[in-house]
């Protein structure tokens, strides 16, 4: 994938998410993460009173979302129209689950924008991180083995992101295998599919399929 591949429009259909008026202000995806916490509070103070609850401070639930009491939830949080937050799940604080997402049991969500549809269903920790329309994750990770700033590997050279949380890019449609292990930096494009029990260590060209480092089919 070269860095023109990895810009937020070509990763993102942005009508199907609330957070569109934020990522239209940036080029690369990781730029907005240190932006996602003021937006959710700026953005939630503008919410419909008689569409959405507000039952702590920095906190807005949609009143036909589904919330599991045993589920934590930390603000600044929206939770959208007929999302579903299961049994257990943690949610810490900066987060947009959108319309009809799922947060799994005893899935962890910090600092992340999920897209309207998204799928994080089993015990993933999801952390700085944005997930595209009707992505579905298995696992992933956002802080390098060796803590060094996270570097995001292209074609035609590495993009310094000059963080040290940076978790996995995933566009639009794309489904992640269970099991499988999405390394700091990892960027995944449009319509990709990632196998089960996967590593990913590097960015994923669009509409591909991929099955071990070095081995990446182009969708047919």
């Amino acid at each position: 994938m070269k860095k023109e591949e990895m810009k937020i429009s070509d990763l993102y259909s942005l009508e199907n998410s609330m957070a569109k008026e934020l990522l239209e202000q940036f080029t690369y995806p990781w730029e907005v993460l240190a932006h996602i916490g003021d937006f959710v509070e700026r953005l939630g103070e503008t919410l419909p009173k008689d569409e959405y609850a507000n039952p702590a401070e920095g906190i807005w639930i949609h009143k036909s979302a589904h919330i599991a009491p045993t589920a934590g939830i930390i603000a600044p949080v929206i939770i959208g129209p007929e999302a579903e937050v299961r049994h257990c799940a943690f949610i810490r604080g900066k987060v947009i689950v959108g319309k009809g997402a799922v947060v799994g049991n005893s899935t962890e969500l910090k600092n992340v924008i999920l897209f309207d549809g998204v799928q994080v269903p089993h015990y993933n920790y999801v952390g700085d991180s944005i997930l595209g329309y009707k992505a579905h994750m298995g696992a992933g990770s956002n802080v390098r083995s060796d803590k060094a700033l996270v570097k995001v590997h292209a074609e035609d050279g590495d993009i310094e992101t000059g963080l040290k949380k940076f978790g996995a890019m995933i566009g639009d449609c794309v489904e992640v295998g269970c099991g499988s292990v999405l390394n700091p930096g990892t960027v995944i494009g449009k319509n990709s599919s990632v196998y089960p029990l996967s590593s990913v260590r590097t960015a994923v060209d669009a509409d591909s399929i991929y099955k071990q480092q070095g081995e990446v089919a182009k969708r047919q």
